[in-house]
């Protein structure tokens, strides 16, 4: 169980807000967006303008390492390493059907299969050029014997993985940077 280390009604309001506009946290984007093309755009806009490439991850909010890849992006020690490099995006396209609380962005879906994910499984996460083509994704070519999406990088299989998607977005990631990051994910892995 994680420990929230703010008051309850903060985490309520915090919990409230991100419901109302579920489809897409983490962007760089200074207006909501209502569609999946629409922060495509913005991502892409900002990328140029920024010289970065796009860090897009696609889950859904019942996704618990959807959950952790946040806290990973979040974490005051990977953050800087990653925004030097990357604007972001998570776009959930992976709700249930019905839910009007947790609403998938629409033509997410769309954008999730043209980029390779299409049933992957959550999170599936790309790294795409500021024009929006793929550099690196989520999908393995081998891990535990067997292709497929890493998901939340948690096994060493799946650490290495990332590791080469970040490398491969991120030309310039120093040794420390990279042992910083894989340290992180090591320390904080699930999987023991």
């Amino acid at each position: 169980m994680l420990k929230l280390k703010r008051p309850h009604f903060l985490t309520a309001a915090l919990f409230i807000l991100t419901a109302a506009v579920p489809a897409i946290t983490h962007a760089r984007t200074p207006d909501a967006v209502e569609t999946a093309d629409e922060a495509m755009a913005h991502l892409k806009s900002d990328a140029a303008a920024e010289h970065k490439n796009i860090l897009l991850s696609f889950g859904a909010s019942w996704c618990i390492n959807c959950r952790l890849f946040d806290k990973f992006l979040a974490d005051p020690a990977i953050r800087p390493i990653l925004d030097r490099a990357f604007v972001f995006a998570d776009l959930n396209t992976g709700e249930r059907p019905g839910d009007n609380r947790h609403p998938n962005i629409p033509g997410g879906q769309k954008l999730e299969a043209s980029l390779g994910g299409r049933n992957a499984g959550y999170p599936y996460i790309v790294m795409l050029d500021p024009n929006g083509n793929l550099i690196a994704s989520s999908i393995a070519p081998s891990v535990h014997g067997r292709g497929g999406n890493i998901g939340y990088p948690a096994s060493r299989d799946e650490i290495d993985w990332f590791m080469d998607m970040l490398k491969k977005a991120d030309p310039a990631l120093s040794t420390g940077e990279s042992a910083t990051v894989r340290n992180w994910l090591i320390t904080h892995s699930p999987v023991h």
